[in-house]
């Protein structure tokens, strides 16, 4: 925890998507840290569940569409951050297929706009774009992916998101590495964490039919997925932009933040964990699914491991049991935990 304390105590950081459910979380732990933290993502629903979870005062928001190249440019140019973590994004499968053209031109024009912003900003030192694990070509239930693995992606989401790594090696390549300007694509399991209320994300869905008693509908519950808790990747996220900005040309790339790959379980498997915690008996109904998902995702993360020093700290049970205690409090006692969840996350792992 000193090197991590040490390093962002007053960095000035700009996080792009602040008041969706990881940036939530990496604002509440660069807050632990003492960082100066700027934000921007659109001026939506989002903003209340936000202020519910963070203090105001910590941290500078600004609205906008990340579309939008002026409006962002004006805040970056004003702002002049050293370290960008860029998540703004649209982020459901489903959403992708329902609104293909919005999906594709948030995730690879809203990217397109900072990295270009960006090339001309002296101040920024290095620069952390969040993709998926999804950005892989899909190869069969029993393929774990390393960076060295060919990019895929069927559905728009997930090619919307391929999109963008290949963006970003492009402008590294041809602009960052030549003004001395690190850039990493971080690729993370399925998070899960208290503060996530998505439509169609699993976790969500079964707080909101255990609280409301309404049935769970499943699209995929024989799916695998490599479930992790929150503070893994983004504690992955802090080490590597800490080794960016010292190594541009060491660390640049892109990254894999998952857990343990005996530690991936089938959707059918998280909900019946999680309905486990509560008494109300709550109906499972299958729904017809004609969206093209992959059976199995599971992530090698062995350079992480090496060359970061990084490696989860929570097993899949621990996950869960902290996701399903921030819903509970939050719901019954209209609280978050995050600074406590986060303190005992570096207290006890650090």
């Amino acid at each position: 925890m000193d090197l991590l304390k040490k390093f962002y105590k007053n960095k000035k950081i700009l996080i792009t998507g602040h008041t969706g459910f990881k940036g939530i979380w990496l604002t509440s732990v660069l807050s632990f840290f003492n960082a100066n933290i700027i934000g921007f993502s659109l001026k939506d629903e989002k903003i209340k569940n936000f202020y519910k979870c963070v203090d105001k005062k910590i941290i500078k928001s600004y609205f906008g569409n990340i579309e939008n190249y002026k409006i962002l440019e004006k805040v970056i140019k004003k702002n002049k951050p050293e370290i960008i973590f860029h998540l703004a994004a649209q982020s459901l499968v489903i959403d992708g297929y329902k609104h293909p053209l919005k999906t594709f031109k948030t995730n690879f024009l809203g990217t397109l706009n900072l990295l270009d912003i960006c090339k001309n900003i002296h101040s920024i030192k290095s620069i952390i774009i969040v993709t998926t694990d999804k950005c892989y070509k899909n190869l069969g239930k029993f393929k774990t992916y390393n960076e060295h693995d060919e990019l895929g992606g069927i559905d728009p989401y997930s090619a919307s998101k391929t999109g963008v790594e290949i963006l970003s090696d492009s402008y590294f390549k041809s602009f960052f590495f030549k003004k001395k300007i690190a850039l990493a694509t971080v690729r993370a399991g399925n998070v899960i964490g208290g503060g996530d209320w998505s439509i169609n994300r699993i976790v969500p869905d079964c707080i909101r039919s255990i609280y409301k008693n309404n049935n769970l509908i499943l699209r995929n519950p024989n799916h695998i997925r490599p479930w992790q808790h929150v503070l893994d990747p983004i504690n992955g996220y802090l080490l590597l932009a800490i080794k960016l900005f010292y190594n541009r040309d060491k660390f640049s790339g892109p990254w894999n933040f998952g857990p343990d790959y005996k530690e991936a379980r089938t959707v059918k498997t998280l909900v019946k964990s999680i309905l486990k915690k509560t008494t109300k008996k709550i109906k499972i109904k299958i729904s017809k699914n004609n969206s093209n998902e992959a059976y199995s995702i599971k992530l090698n993360s062995a350079k992480s491991r090496k060359k970061l020093l990084w490696k989860p700290k929570y097993n899949f049970q621990n996950s869960l049991d902290l996701t399903y205690d921030w819903y509970r409090k939050y719901l019954r006692y209209n609280i978050s935990i995050i600074p406590s969840q986060i303190k005992n996350f570096y207290k006890k792992n650090i």
